[in-house]
């Protein structure tokens, strides 16, 4: 690739997607000219243009803007979701543009700062996002690339021209998080996934050991305690296990009150007292305490100020997110998880089960992908039986053709919850509006949270 300095223009294959966001807005705001490409329209993309992106929905080469088409000063950045087959992205191919990965453009952004990268099966979300709010409503502020829109701020990309540091959610998705340079790692889980990429458990914590060995000299690795990862970082890279409740850096005294959570940080230099959660589940507690030893560990953790700031962390969209809480004796409440992965969806499930002990709970799940549906029916099945009723609707493709026998049945009939339905999300609505329901959360990472919005008001 060569210098992106040289470059006027940056156009994206994909544009739409989360990550591409943030850098759609690093770019915008250094004042280069934006464009891309994007299937559907949605909120994101809106938001997008109304910035100053200019978006197309048409994947013809024909549809690609004039200001985009000199290979000279234009580079053009994709996501692995954008099929090799994609004509825009042939067409820049064919034509001498310099097309790059995402990963790739992210790589030279922590290359340029002192990045705090927090990988992971599950958990770099939120974790990535409290991190990335603490250190900028902190005197180091930072510039944040996110895989969540952080509800404090309605973007997931923060900007400070004068900081040294960069928060980065790093994907282990295709290898992208290998294009990093990481001062700080963090790595929440290794739990496999993206099996259709890597194809066994042992190339996926293959990815994850050589993920370490690109820390930098002087750096840290900050690390869950009891992972199967076997690290590989260099000399000087200092690591650091959390978790919980042990490990160099933990909680301690952690009291449930009035719906609310409060813990003790523990570090290896001593105990800071009365850190409470904005959102207040148990597996945040864990999320607070990997962002919070990050940076314990860069020498910029201020305490008032980031006891000040978890309070205030209202959390990504779509990570458990509530959408309606009435209160008193027939309290009822609609929340909405991202969870895609058998252990984030117990791990959700579980976390509303003890927020609300004594209510009913109704789960209504969207598989994501037909490869991880074959690949963790049996584990899923055991996650969603945890609940009062499941409601079960079909696989969400995103980038996957289907695989034959590979249906939403294959978890259907491993449920064992006292009531379960399978129906397509079009009969989510009706089927809601029908349903008696105490606690009602909605799960996956398609696109059910489009329905909400008519759930919410039909119980309104």
């Amino acid at each position: 690739m060569s210098d992106i300095k040289d470059k006027k223009n940056i156009y994206f294959v994909g544009a739409g997607g989360i990550g591409m966001a943030a850098l759609e807005r690093y770019f915008l705001a250094r004042g280069y000219r934006v464009g891309g490409y994007d299937r559907t329209p949605t909120d994101l993309t809106h938001a997008l243009e109304s910035e100053g992106v200019s978006i197309t929905y048409d994947d013809s080469a024909e549809a690609i803007a004039p200001e985009f088409r000199d290979p000279k000063d234009t580079l053009v950045v994709y996501t692995p979701a954008i099929p090799d087959t994609h004509p825009g992205l042939c067409y820049f191919r064919s034509n001498g543009f310099d097309v790059v990965k995402r990963a790739a453009v992210l790589g030279l952004v922590t290359k340029a700062s002192r990045a705090l990268c927090f990988s992971g099966t599950h958990g770099k979300t939120t974790t990535s996002s409290i991190a990335a709010h603490i250190l900028h409503q902190s005197s180091a502020k930072c510039n944040a690339f996110l895989g969540g829109v952080l509800r404090n701020y309605n973007t997931n990309f923060l900007l400070d021209d004068h900081s040294p540091y960069s928060v980065i959610e790093a994907d282990e998705y295709d290898r992208s998080f290998h294009h990093l340079h990481p001062y700080i790692a963090v790595v929440t889980s290794t739990d496999p996934d993206h099996l259709d990429i890597y194809g066994t458990e042992e190339a996926y914590l293959e990815s994850f050991a050589h993920f370490t060995e690109l820390i930098a000299p002087g750096g840290a690795l900050i690390k869950h305690t009891g992972l199967k990862l076997r690290e590989r970082p260099d000399e000087g890279v200092t690591v650091y296990t959390y978790s919980r409740t042990e490990g160099d850096f933990h909680a301690e005294n952690i009291r449930h009150e009035h719906g609310s959570i409060t813990f003790d940080f523990v570090t290896p230099a001593g105990t800071y007292r009365d850190f409470t959660l904005g959102v207040p589940v148990e597996i945040n507690i864990e999320n607070a305490i990997a962002a919070m030893a990050a940076i314990w560990v860069a020498g910029e953790f201020e305490e008032d100020n980031a006891r000040r700031a978890l309070a205030s962390f209202m959390g990504p969209k779509r990570r458990f997110e509530f959408w309606l809480k009435e209160e008193g004796a027939n309290e009822r409440a609609i929340i909405d998880d991202y969870a895609h992965h058998p252990d984030e969806l117990r791990n959700s499930i579980s976390s509303v089960k003890a927020l609300f002990p004594e209510r009913r709970l109704t789960v209504a799940f969207q598989p994501h992908l037909y490869s991880r549906t074959r690949d963790f029916a049996p584990q899923f099945a055991e996650a969603l039986s945890l609940a009062d009723e499941v409601i079960l609707l079909d696989i969400y493709p995103a980038r996957e053709l289907p695989i034959e026998g590979v249906t939403s049945q294959i978890i259907f009939d491993s449920i064992t919850s006292p009531v379960k339905r399978m129906i397509s999300k079009e009969e989510l609505v009706d089927t809601l509006k029908n349903t008696t329901f105490d606690i009602l959360l909605t799960v996956g990472a398609g696109d059910i949270c489009n329905y909400l919005p008519e759930i919410v008001n039909n119980v309104k």
